[in-house]
């Protein structure tokens, strides 16, 4: 009736596993009646096997199976056997030689010598480990014979690997491919072999290495990269020495992937491992004391930082989000991946602008949010400088309608996103953003005044990778297109950050920010006068580089499969940005990957007249007006033209032309 009820698949997987298992215990069988004999031989070798008969070689056999019965090692796999199978066998062969002597005590045989168990106990060791290391050998043989005879697989590789990479990648791909040779880190190695597979050099002998393959004719078809360290400049580095020789690099994607022959199942390098940033592990705990069982909303959800934020926050189990942005296809998006990710956390999607006080207050009032992440922002320099009261309008006064609204509805916190473009901005938006940095700090040093005001927390990064609108998605769709990628100028620089790692921290900061523990004072008192918290980016990125980079990785030449043009700096664009004012001394925070800003604060009843002034002017359509009182807030507001050239005195032409 059993069988009758398997299905015919489940009943075939039923006796294959039934049937390897009883091949199993008939060679442990094997291998405890020949040790007997093999062990006593071994303690006297003048008496000779002859003289044990079956009935010794029959009780080393049982005895192997019974010792092996509390450790399952009928259930192992031959082929898979390893370090943690060792100690198991061990325990058996030492179990299998107790029984073996106490079976023949009792039936009146001796053993020999006091010392025959131990004897018997490590040739039984020998002879279990052995077996099974010389049929995953004999395995490993056989498939590289089949890969070099075209059997399994044409490609013929080249690892870049570690020692330990290495082992694990020829322990399951080996059917798969061909490993011409592997390089490696560390001369010590060199001239060595792994799994037979020679070391053919060091990585930074790699460019020597593929020329010698190359006139061999034995080009790599790819270059596989297994070291999970080989990240960065390193990273960079095979990458140019790859394409000079027509090679393409691919990279491994985990250990279970790599047994499949086909080369879809590894992936191309992605342009966010050249950035070399060890990662930052966030204090979960403390995310966790801020986030759970709260009632959080995220401005600009649908956007690249919103989305991110409302995925990570949703890890941490709030007991609603508020998602809220103006585009209704960008809302759908985020709903249904978290739907899909989270859908035990109560969200609610809500279409509003920030810029709208009525509708903003509407939406506190019934949701009554107690941490709010304020994303919403038009972060789009040439846009924006197209556009410069609507960027006023969404950048200064969405924020300042927010924050507000925040502080009358009893928030606990508000976190202003902010960009590296506010200090010493050249842009409306950069300058937009600085005055939304001096609102938020200017509430902040009211709010620690009185502790029950609620906390304004900013915090200040640079680019994040691939998210809407970056140069690395413009140039991933001038690629697909064929080129040319179009640059601005050749010195052109910027920090990047991947856009998890930025989300991460911004959490961190809003944790630390909103609770400073005993020995963050120095946090505490600058937070007290208005400090912005700052993400450690990195060294910045030159845009040329990035666009060598992301022509390599698409498996292409740069100069010869797809050209790359300058075409000279748009309004308001730097050559490179900065990540603090020369008055904004950094501080360290305790928290690799964050530290703070030295505040350099406004009035705030200063700062609110003058915005209420720009508001006035946006609203009017006086562009003139507005960038003028802009001016005024933000002193150090630079505005460039094209070719990165100061153009005050031509806006105040043209103004000067609109007035008559």
């Amino acid at each position: 009736m059993v069988v009758q009820s398997l299905r015919p698949d489940a009943l075939v997987h039923r006796l294959l596993t039934v049937r390897a298992i009883v091949v199993n215990v008939v060679l442990d069988f094997c291998i405890g009646a020949c040790a007997v004999p093999c062990a006593q031989w071994l303690d006297r070798p003048g008496v000779g096997m002859a003289s044990w008969g079956w009935h010794t070689m029959l009780s080393g056999g049982i005895a192997l199976l019974a010792a092996g019965l509390p450790f399952r090692i009928a259930q192992q796999h031959w082929r898979f056997s390893g370090a943690a199978d060792f100690w198991r066998l061990a325990w058996a062969a030492a179990l299998a030689a107790l029984f073996h002597a106490t079976a023949m005590a009792l039936v009146g045989h001796g053993t020999g010598a006091p010392a025959f168990p131990v004897i018997h106990a490590l040739v039984l060791l020998v002879m279990l480990v052995g077996s099974r290391l010389t049929y995953q050998r004999w395995r490993l043989w056989r498939q590289q014979r089949r890969a070099r005879a075209g059997q399994v697989g044409q490609c013929r590789v080249v690892l870049v690997a570690d020692g330990r990479s290495a082992d694990l990648f020829m322990h399951a791909a080996s059917s798969a491919m061909a490993v011409a040779g592997m390089v490696v880190n560390g001369a010590h190695r060199r001239g060595r072999r792994i799994h037979g597979v020679p070391v053919l050099g060091t990585v930074d002998e790699l460019d020597a290495v593929l020329a010698r393959l190359c006139q061999g004719g034995h080009v790599p078809s790819p270059m596989l990269i297994v070291d999970p360290r080989c990240t960065g400049a390193a990273l960079a580095a095979v990458l140019r020495t790859a394409q000079a020789h027509g090679v393409q690099v691919r990279r491994m994607p985990d250990i279970a992937a790599i047994t499949a022959p086909e080369w879809s199942e590894l992936y191309p390098v992605e342009i966010e491992e050249l950035l070399n940033r060890p990662p930052v592990t966030p204090d979960f705990g403390r995310l966790a004391g801020m986030l759970r069982g709260r009632r959080v909303l995220v401005t600009g959800a649908g956007g690249s930082i919103g989305t991110e934020l409302v995925r990570q926050i949703a890890r941490y189990a709030p007991s609603s989000l508020i998602l809220l942005d103006n585009g209704e296809y960008a809302l759908w998006r985020i709903d249904v991946d978290l739907s899909e990710h989270a859908p035990r956390v109560e969200r609610h999607i809500v279409i509003a602008d920030v810029r709208d006080p009525r509708r903003i207050e509407q939406v506190f009032a019934q949701y009554r949010p107690e941490l709010v992440f304020h994303a919403a922002a038009l972060k789009h320099v040439p846009m924006v400088e197209d556009n410069p009261c609507e960027g006023l309008l969404t950048n200064i006064e969405g924020s300042r309608v927010v924050a507000d609204a925040a502080r009358r509805h009893g928030a606990r916190a508000m976190v202003q996103i902010s960009t590296d473009k506010a200090v010493n901005p050249s842009s409306i938006m950069g300058a937009s953003k600085r005055v939304a940095e001096m609102y938020c700090q200017a509430l902040d040093i009211m709010a620690r005044r009185d502790a029950t005001d609620m906390r304004c927390i900013t915090v200040r990064f640079g680019n994040v990778l691939g998210s809407a609108g970056s140069v690395v998605s413009l140039f991933r769709h001038q690629i697909e297109r064929g080129g040319p990628l179009t640059i601005t100028d050749p010195d052109m620089e910027r920090y990047f950050m991947t856009v998890a790692e930025a989300v991460a921290l911004v959490l961190q900061a809003s944790a630390c920010g909103l609770d400073s523990r005993p020995g963050e004072g120095e946090i505490d008192d600058m937070l007290r006068m208005g400090g912005i918290f700052v993400l450690d980016m990195g060294q910045p990125v030159r845009i040329v580089d990035l666009a060598h980079q992301m022509i390599v990785l698409a498996g292409l030449r740069p100069g010869q499969d797809i050209d790359i043009r300058f075409t000279g700096a748009r309004r308001g664009e730097k050559l490179s940005e900065d990540l603090f004012h020369q008055r904004e001394v950094p501080r360290p925070t305790g928290y690799r990957g964050l530290r703070m800003a030295t505040p350099r604060t406004v009035d705030l009843a200063l700062a609110t007249s003058i915005m209420d002034a720009i508001v006035r002017a946006c609203r009017a359509g006086d562009d003139c007006t507005a960038l003028a009182l802009l001016k005024e807030l933000v002193p150090e507001f630079v505005h460039m033209g094209h070719h990165g050239a100061p153009m005050a005195s031509a806006r105040q032409t043209d103004c000067e032309r609109n007035a008559s």
